[in-house]
């Protein structure tokens, strides 16, 4: 620098610079702050790149991939069992799955229904004596007549004939009734010599609309609660059944 002060070329070769030498100290304060702002702008972003460097390079994504992959197999693991569990093991071959039973459209056809002959009895529930009971229980151990007896049925002599019949042949014989017809079952089982205990009462008419009687019927039943026939008792006709009487149980 010249000695005189004045802005030039300095004796040792470097360039010009304005150096300006305040008298008073305080008057750099505002340079010494903005360079302290300088400072802690300039650790910021340090700090900052430290933070973001992991994520720019390969510091973070490596183990973000590594973490999806495995959740990726976890969750197909799950949804593979959970599958697994409803549907049952998926990709057996027919062989493995055991041999499927068909039945014969004949002997499907061939199968005796509720109610009909050869079939069993209507499921339904008895009042005997003023005490419910089911009717497979009634017909369970020993062979059995139902009598059907319609409303206004005109059927007492044929009654007497087939109560005399089930006698000789050791099957009890029930008069079964429904709703307000009770009375007069009552009254034809007095006038064909017919306990109490044997009058039953189909409390939910389910024989009657199973078979719907339009006069007596009698309906056979083997031990176990088979229908063994059906047997339609017109009034002006003696009633014959002591052969299938005997036929329903031949060991007793």
């Amino acid at each position: 620098m010249n000695v005189g002060g004045d802005p030039g070329r300095d004796d040792s070769g470097l360039p010009p610079v304005d150096v300006v030498i305040p008298d008073d100290a305080r008057e750099l304060d505002r340079d010494v702050q903005a360079y302290h702002r300088e400072l802690r702008a300039l650790r910021r972003r340090r700090r900052a790149s430290r933070l973001r460097g992991p994520l720019t390079r390969d510091g973070m994504v490596l183990p973000l991939l590594a973490g999806c992959l495995i959740l990726a197999l976890i969750t197909s693991t799950l949804l593979i069992m959970f599958a697994a569990d409803q549907t049952g093991m998926p990709g057996l071959p027919d062989h493995a799955a055991g041999p499927v039973v068909r039945q014969h459209p004949a002997t499907a056809r061939s199968q005796p229904t509720t109610g009909q002959v050869g079939g069993p009895l209507p499921t339904a529930v008895l009042a005997i004596g003023g005490k419910p009971r089911s009717l497979s229980t009634v017909t369970a151990a020993v062979p059995s007549v139902l009598a059907l007896i319609p409303l206004a049925c005109r059927c007492a002599s044929v009654l007497r004939q087939l109560a005399a019949q089930a006698a000789l042949a050791h099957v009890p014989l029930y008069l079964v009734g429904t709703g307000a017809g009770m009375k007069q079952v009552a009254q034809l089982a007095v006038q064909a010599g017919q306990s109490s205990p044997l009058v039953v009462d189909d409390t939910r008419n389910v024989l009657g609309r199973t078979y719907r009687p339009s006069g007596l019927t009698a309906i056979l039943v083997r031990p176990g609660g088979s229908v063994a026939s059906i047997k339609r008792l017109p009034a002006s006709q003696r009633p014959d059944l002591e052969a299938s009487l005997r036929q329903l149980d031949p060991v007793g």
